[in-house]
């Protein structure tokens, strides 16, 4: 069967109608994502196996990815990411191997609302 490359019509409704290509071999070639890293991927996890390996928020995640401090997630289609799993746990090594220092308490007796009853104050 030969490739056709016209619009055809697709019903989003009993209304309305979208025009979306027949893709073909050639656009098939086209829409390959390059590699990602030289090595190949063992295993990959999607984002539910993250979130038991790795118990931090998505969005958390999202900005590591974005300043280059945890893997980078790849697609494998255009609506699934991925994450390599040996990079996932080579980062869980590097952060056992450095602990990252604990964020300052902030100073609780400094608060305008919700004033802290401490040692030595007068209890209203």
């Amino acid at each position: 069967m030969a490739a056709d490359h016209t619009p055809r019509r697709i019903s989003a409704g009993p209304y309305r109608h979208i025009s979306a290509p027949i893709a073909s071999a050639h656009h098939v070639q086209e829409l390959q994502m390059p590699s990602v890293s030289d090595r190949p991927v063992k295993r990959s996890i999607r984002r539910n196996e993250l979130r038991e390996i790795v118990p931090l928020a998505d969005s958390t995640i999202y900005e590591m990815e974005q300043r280059g401090e945890f893997p980078r997630r790849f697609a494998l289609s255009p609506r699934c990411v991925v994450w390599d799993l040996a990079e996932v746990e080579a980062w869980l090594e590097s952060r056992r191997a450095k602990p990252i220092p604990r964020a300052n308490h902030p100073d609780v007796t400094r608060r305008k609302f919700r004033p802290v009853k401490g040692h030595g104050r007068n209890s209203a």
